[in-house]
Parts: structure tokens; C-alpha cells; sequence
């Protein structure tokens, strides 16, 4: 066979052309962005999602069908909400530190027992030791249940808590969107840093389960009931009202981070995401491929903020999935990218279903506690008032991570 023969039976694949130079990256995004147009184009009406309109209903019916058919709407909808709550929840501390700090002359303001969920270390040794001696400390036990509230939804819907409720991962998802808009895209790191960077979250885990792993009844209850523990969240206030230059710029720094790195503090450094990641993995629902339908347009990989290759996925393990319904919303076919249990008969989970699920979980245990009687802390009011006198006393210093020594007046 001669060199034309050849030639004929293997025809040269043709390059494509070299990109002239000086192409923007923003015009190579563009161009797949047209490919995946034309690609969906050619899909018949019968197997393309619906999209429904509802601009020709009356306004409150509008507002709730968007919220039922747009995962996105809802969810932010969701996290709005409950950034308010907290926004409320910490302008009744406020009014109770006022109250507090002027020696009672400011007019009284119950604490409100939602302050608790800031206090995730408290939380950590009521629940050991809640396991080990089958009682509720009355000194934070609202912040014990918020905890498990939030263990609850990681074993049973992922990480939905972080983008459904967390008010860090709201704020962390509005910088890197408004980073979005300011330089048209962000960044994202190669895996030889993302991966080193993704196992600190892990290790500050692994740091304060260790060290709580390791402590007895008398050590906890030691801890637990300390003047330290019971001024807790009004240390935690102090330190934001009165902050220092080096914390200020520590925290404007991640936030700068999180403008040009999506969601940089949760993926990298929140001890809770990876406690959430780690029981995630048990979670009985994911995010379903059918395989057969899926016509690789990659277009959930490119919404996933989270940088999951969902387009290359069965079904999504992974531990960063925050159970967010973006790869969903912008799969353009039926039947094809679903929340789901591994049952081959189970039915999708529609994403109005999730976020009921999500918080009514959260609303169920949270409840329960208040009926239980296991809400508000024991501490009273006199008891406050003696401690806000007292708070330059060295029992309530953090002396290098043990507890100072108290007496029983203390």
C-alpha cells in the first residue's frame, strides 16, 4: 500500500483553526455558549423541560407559582428570610446588651436564645455530653439543639443547610456573585491548590473533635457550667463591637476572596462545611443523571458553584454538593437531572418539596425544644447583670484554650 492509499483509507483529521491572537477568554465563552445554543435547539418539544410562564396571573399567584417552578427564586427566597431572622435575632441581643452593659439602666430585653447557634464549640460538648450522661445542660441548650437541627439536615438532604439557611453561605453566595457581574467571571483554582486548600476545613474539624474526643464528664461539665461558657455570646459581641485592626482586616480579606473565588469561606475554611460535607456522603437523596436522556451539553457542570462535574456523574456524591438545584434548573430536558433516592422506582424530589423539607426540619427540631421546655438557658436576669459587672475578671478570660479555674460563687 503506497503513501496515497493510505492517505485515502485515514484521512488527516483537520485542525481547527488557531485562535488569532489576542482572543479574549470572554469570547471563548461565548463561542461554547453558542454551541450549547444550537445544540439545545435541536431538541425536539417533546423532550425539552418546560419552562411555564405565569405572566398573565394576578400577583399573588404569580409570586407563589414562580417560587414553586423556579428552584432558585425559592431558595433565595428561603435564605432571605432567614437572614432576616438572624438580623432580628441579633438586634434583640443588642437591645439586651445595652441593657446589660449600662447596669440595668437601659430598659430590659430578654436575650433571645437563637444567639446559641453562634456558639458551635458549646453546642459540640452539650451534645457529647448530653450522649454520655442523658441530660440537657441548661446553660446553652437552644445551641445545642440548632446543632442538631444542622447535623439533621446534612444526613438527610446534604448540605442543603448551607445554601438553603446558612447566613455566612447567603452573604458568601452574594459576593461571588456581585463579582460575577463587576469582572464577568471568577476564578477558579487549579486542583494542585484547590485540593490542599479544600482539607483545612477538614483539619479544623479534625482539631476541635479531637479535642473535645478526649474529655470526660467532669472536664465538660467542668467547661459547660464555667463563667466563660455562660458570657459565651456576650464575649462573642464584644469582640465584634470592640474588634481589632488585625480581625477587621482578616475578615475583609476573606471577604475579597469571596468575591473573586466562589464561595471561598465555605469551601475552604468553615469547620461546620465539612462537618455537613462529612455526614452528607450518608444522605440517601442526590442529584440523579439518567444517562440515556443526557445529551452532554455540561451546562450543570457550568451552574454548579461548587465546581462538581455533574455532567460526569451517576449520581453526585460529592461532599461539596450543597444541594442547591442550580445544575437542575439549568438542565434544559425532562426527566433528566433530578433530586432523588438510589430506589430505581423513587420519585424525583421537585424542588419546592426540598425547601419545605429543609426548613420544616429545621422548624420541627428547633420546635421541639421549645416545647420540651429546653429553649431558653437558666440563667437569670440578677445572675447577667452580676456577670456583665464582672467581665474583666480572669474566670472569664480564655486562657489559652483551657478553662480558668472557678469557685462555686463563681
Amino acid at each position: 500500500m503506497n503513501i496515497i492509499e493510505m492517505a485515502q483509507q485515514h484521512p488527516r483529521r483537520e485542525d481547527p483553526p488557531a485562535p488569532y491572537h489576542g482572543e479574549s477568554r470572554t469570547s471563548e465563552a461565548t463561542t461554547e455558549r453558542n454551541k450549547d445554543r444550537r445544540k439545545i435547539k435541536k431538541l425536539s418539544p417533546e423532550l425539552r423541560r418546560r419552562r411555564p410562564d405565569h405572566h398573565n396571573e394576578p400577583w399573588p399567584r404569580r409570586w407563589w407559582l414562580e417560587l414553586r417552578d423556579d428552584s432558585q427564586k425559592l431558595r433565595t427566597t428561603v435564605q432571605v428570610a432567614f437572614l432576616l431572622l438572624i438580623l432580628w435575632i441579633g438586634y434583640e441581643f443588642h437591645l439586651f446588651m445595652e441593657w446589660g452593659l449600662s447596669g440595668g439602666i437601659a430598659p430590659y430585653v430578654e436575650r433571645p436564645p437563637g444567639v446559641e447557634g453562634f456558639l458551635p464549640i458549646s453546642a459540640l460538648m452539650s451534645l457529647k455530653s448530653w450522649m454520655q450522661t442523658g441530660s440537657i445542660n441548661d446553660i446553652h441548650p437552644s445551641g445545642l439543639f440548632i446543632f442538631l437541627a444542622i447535623l439533621g439536615n446534612g444526613l438527610l438532604l446534604k448540605k442543603s443547610f448551607c445554601s438553603w439557611l446558612c447566613p455566612i453561605g447567603t452573604l458568601s453566595e452574594a459576593l461571588w456573585m456581585a463579582g460575577q457581574k463587576l469582572f464577568g467571571r471568577t476564578l477558579t483554582l487549579p486542583r494542585w491548590l484547590d485540593y490542599p486548600l479544600r482539607s483545612l476545613k477538614y483539619l479544623l474539624l479534625l482539631f476541635f473533635v479531637y479535642a473535645i474526643a478526649g474529655m470526660a464528664v467532669p472536664e465538660l461539665r467542668q467547661f459547660i457550667y464555667s463563667p466563660y461558657n455562660k458570657v459565651a455570646d456576650i464575649k462573642m459581641y464584644l469582640f465584634f463591637a470592640d474588634i481589632t485592626s488585625f480581625a477587621l482586616w482578616t475578615i475583609l480579606i476573606l471577604a475579597g476572596l469571596s468575591v473573586i473565588v466562589k464561595n471561598f469561606w465555605c469551601r475552604y475554611l468553615c469547620p461546620y462545611g465539612g462537618l455537613l460535607g462529612f455526614f452528607s456522603l450518608l444522605s440517601p437523596l442526590k442529584i440523579t443523571r439518567n444517562v440515556s436522556t443526557c445529551i452532554d451539553c455540561e451546562l450543570c457542570s457550568k451552574a454548579c458553584p461548587s465546581s462538581i462535574q455533574v455532567h460526569a456523574a451517576t449520581r453526585v456524591v460529592s461532599d461539596e454538593c450543597m444541594s442547591c438545584y442550580a445544575c437542575v434548573e439549568s438542565c434544559p430536558l425532562k426527566d433528566t437531572l433530578q433530586m432523588r433516592t438510589p430506589a430505581p422506582s423513587s420519585r424525583p424530589v421537585p424542588s419546592w418539596v426540598f425547601g419545605v423539607l429543609v426548613t420544616g426540619l429545621f422548624v420541627a427540631v428547633t420546635g421541639m425544644a421549645m416545647l420540651a421546655g429546653h429553649w431558653q438557658n437558666g440563667i437569670t436576669p440578677a445572675e447577667y447583670q452580676k456577670r456583665f459587672q464582672e467581665l474583666d475578671h480572669p474566670v472569664y478570660q480564655h486562657n489559652r484554650g483551657s478553662v480558668p479555674d472557678y469557685g462555686t460563687n463563681d
